[in-house]
């Protein structure tokens, strides 16, 4: 009978492999529009009928057409800490994929032993110094098998799996995240260039006002009063030149920083005056599903909705019993000589029942909190979801009127160059006093600064759409080469 034993329980256990108990999952359904009510506009002076650059095509830092910008945020893929960081947790979570397969295999161990021990007298009385000592010698081979009968390791697998699934897309969305952060602080770096160099010339263009009101002064045709509303106009435009020289550092900073270098390493490189990156001229944001099945933070939400699915069977597993074989063959003997020898030889055969499944309250409370995990995720994924399409929209509406705003504050600070000089012209000539004069001064100033918050504001707006739409992303694989290089 010995002989059939386990082949008979592998048989069995054969036969209902496939009962794995638990939910299997199903990707939920989420209520999704056939497109967006918000759409980017066009470049009013490109063509309507112009093919749209995709928002998933390529990567999207390459569509503004700026070597710098681009070199700068490949160099954040490569070496940014907090993809690093991502990029660990990906491998910690393949390792425990690796273990969780693990569990289904047999573990086999070798051990051996040599003991050599003394009972005292008075365990073995009568008996001299050498009766009193014993001597042995063991080695063998040591397996154990759970039997997966009803897929508690199965459920164990497929958890892990979703949950190194959730990982890497962890790693995609960080990657998201880094190049548009990266892309952001350059064109607003950019952009504080651009209102720097507008205050300069605006305070330059004072100073000769200021100049030549003295000079009047001087001849007796001016008024104290005009020098000194001069002097205060010129000093609350100097005064602009501080802070956005600061916010410039701080810009230079922390580009640096997201490239993974201290934050002095690109001042030299990004002092340089440089105009903003071109905006591409129309961006094509797909359909909401298109925008769904390429959203990182939903594919996530989505594996780990998948992984507690999977924990909930692997809690409803011991609702029943845990059925186990064990098996050790080796050689003992007194003498290290006579291991391995004719009846030197052990064996043993088990098989295991582990009937805790009895504790069925306890069970029963593991399952119900399983259900509840599962329940939170389900949550976590229609709000990933609903704040995808949230996000969409919303930068759809912020680039679309960022366009129509720069439009208006361009004609805005053209009207206002040519009124300032009008009235420096008038003002040489005596047509008119210096109010007029500091008025349309003052007003070209506050259009131009205007203007350049405004083109920002287009620009950012763009990645930021190419931000929610989760622009290049899937052409991000894990940067595992050029990330191992810098570390």
């Amino acid at each position: 009978m010995r002989n059939w034993k386990l082949p008979a329980i592998t048989v069995l256990a054969a036969s209902i492999a496939a009962c794995t108990v638990g939910p299997d999952y199903v990707r939920p359904e989420s209520p999704t529009p056939a497109h967006f009510t918000s759409t980017a506009r066009p470049d009013p002076a490109s063509r309507a009928d112009m093919p749209g650059e995709s928002a998933a095509g390529s990567e999207f830092w390459n569509s503004f057409d700026d070597p710098l910008l681009s070199r700068l945020v490949e160099k954040a893929l490569a070496s940014n800490h907090d993809l690093r960081i991502a990029l660990a947790n990906l491998d910690r979570a393949n390792a425990l994929l690796g273990g969780a397969r693990f569990d289904a295999l047999p573990v086999v161990t070798a051990e051996a032993e040599a003991r050599d021990a003394r009972a005292s007298a008075d365990q073995v009385p009568g008996t001299g110094r050498d009766g009193r000592d014993a001597k042995s010698y063991s080695t063998g081979l040591r397996a154990s098998w759970e039997l997966d009968l009803f897929g508690r390791i199965r459920r164990g697998i497929e958890a892990q799996s979703a949950e190194a699934a959730a990982s890497a897309a962890d790693l995609a969305a960080a990657q998201v995240v880094v190049a548009a952060d990266v892309a952001s602080t350059y064109a607003e770096l950019r952009g504080l260039q651009e209102r720097l160099r507008v205050a300069r010339d605006n305070a330059n263009n004072q100073q000769d006002t200021l100049r030549l009101i003295e000079v009047r002064f001087g001849a007796g045709r001016g008024t104290e009063f005009d020098t000194a509303r001069a002097k205060a106009q010129l000093e609350t435009t100097r005064s602009r030149i501080p802070a956005l020289e600061s916010a410039l550092a701080i810009d230079m900073h922390r580009i640096a920083v997201l490239t993974g270098q201290t934050p002095d390493a690109l001042v030299a490189e990004l002092q340089p005056e440089q105009a903003l990156p071109a905006l591409p001229a129309r961006i094509d944001a797909g359909t909401p599903g298109d925008l769904l099945r390429r959203r990182p933070d939903v594919a996530a939400a989505e594996q780990r909705l998948h992984a507690a699915t999977a924990r909930i069977g692997i809690a409803s597993a011991d609702l029943f019993p845990h059925f186990s074989l064990g098996g050790l063959l080796g050689s003992q003997a007194v003498s290290v000589g006579d291991l391995f020898e004719r009846d030197s030889e052990t064996r043993l055969f088990a098989f295991g029942v582990d009937w805790s499944f009895l504790d069925v309250g306890h069970v029963r409370a593991r399952i119900a909190a399983s259900n509840a995990d599962a329940g939170a995720e389900l949550a976590r994924y229609e709000q990933s979801v609903l704040r995808a399409l949230e996000d969409t929209e919303n930068a759809l509406t912020r680039y679309a009127h960022a366009r129509v705003e720069d439009a208006h504050l361009q004609r805005a600070a053209e009207n206002s160059s040519r009124a300032a000089e009008l009235a420096r012209t008038r003002f040489d000539a005596g047509a008119t006093d210096l109010f007029e004069v500091l008025d349309a001064e003052r007003t070209r100033l506050q259009a131009q600064d205007a203007l350049a918050v405004a083109r920002t504001r287009s620009v950012t707006g763009a990645i930021g759409l190419y931000r929610a739409l989760a622009g290049g992303w899937s052409s991000l694989s894990p940067q595992r080469k050029a990330l191992a290089a810098a570390n």
